[in-house]
């Protein structure tokens, strides 16, 4: 007997919320945010061939979906709290969607989220997911908060996601192991949510890196009508990274590449050691790149240094679906 659309959702995307008044199984979905909270929502798409090969592993997929999603809510400082879930299927295979919820409902109870609805459909392999959070009221962080003498700070490291991607496309060669911890970046990325609930009080804005550095610190300086100057020197990077600095495609990777879900974020340099005290609370990895400056029109919104003082000639490149 055909598996239908209703036995794909009972068997693999029915669980028991912990926040949740009512999830999976009626028309709508019911939660109630904490008193003193502001709901916050996003959205993700992830389309087969575009965001992701056709062939990808389903766990793997299961996890990024709910992962990018994740991330923005470590952006704004919030608590992910929900999740819907819209999936397209070519086909009621069984064994795919299986592997695909392990992935997703692994990453969902480790951050304590709720999948509380969706829809499943027939068609083109395409992945939409909603994430909804909670942050105390107005402290959630922004894009258009950054201050002329703020730091810039990145948490992690840049560009093995990117660098994985071009070995995939054979761009690059990398040793297994390099391929292999590149991969994983790629595939399996781990939101900063505690980093981000950390520095909430502390960062005047915040944006998760995911189409690449110089793309994403430029949103939050033209939301925020200033200017930055960053230190190439100064990128946090991978020993594998590191090792390819001299080709093109790498510097690539670290400055453009995206998909590194790691956080960017501004700060008063009075802040300082507030933020590395944040980072040794979470157990991850700070740099401070560079600075906000005052925006003059007509001169760049960012520049990049290079070691020996002089400003590179980058475009500012990143992820567009429309390019």
């Amino acid at each position: 007997m055909a598996t239908s659309e209703f036995d794909l959702i009972k068997r693999y995307f029915t669980h028991r919320g912990r926040h949740t008044v009512l999830g999976v199984g009626d028309d709508a979905a019911l939660v109630k945010v904490r008193r003193g909270h502001d709901l916050l929502i996003s959205a993700d798409m992830l389309v087969a061939g575009r965001h992701f090969f056709r062939d990808a592993d389903p766990r793997m997929l299961g996890h990024k979906a709910l992962a990018v999603n994740i991330s923005d809510m470590a952006a704004m400082g919030a608590t992910p709290r929900w999740a819907t879930l819209g999936i397209a299927l070519p086909a009621a295979d069984t064994r795919w969607v299986q592997a695909f919820s392990r992935g997703f409902m692994a990453l969902a109870r480790r951050f304590d989220v709720d999948l509380i609805g969706g829809d499943t459909t027939r068609g083109p392999l395409n992945i939409c997911v909603q994430i909804m959070g909670e942050a105390p009221h107005g402290l959630a962080l922004c894009r258009d908060g950054a201050r002329a003498g703020d730091d810039i700070w990145v948490s992690g490291t840049l560009g093995d996601a990117a660098l994985g991607l071009a070995a995939l496309k054979r761009r690059i060669t990398l040793k297994p192991a390099e391929r292999a911890h590149c991969a994983a970046r790629l595939h399996t990325p781990t939101p900063r949510v505690a980093l981000g609930l950390a520095i909430r009080q502390i960062a005047h804005s915040a944006i998760d890196i995911s189409d690449g550095l110089l793309a994403d610190l430029g949103h939050i300086l033209e939301r925020s009508n200033v200017a930055a100057e960053i230190e190439l020197s100064e990128l946090p990077t991978s020993n594998v990274l590191k090792r390819y600095l001299d080709r093109v495609v790498a510097c690539g990777a670290l400055l453009a590449g995206g998909d590194d879900y790691e956080l960017c974020f501004t700060a008063p340099r009075s802040a300082r050691a507030r933020i590395e005290r944040a980072g040794r609370s979470t157990r991850t990895r700070l740099t401070c790149i560079g600075a906000v400056k005052t925006y003059r029109k007509g001169e760049p919104r960012l520049i990049v240094r290079a070691p020996d003082g002089a400003a590179l000639r980058v475009v500012r490149g990143g992820y567009d679906h429309f390019r």
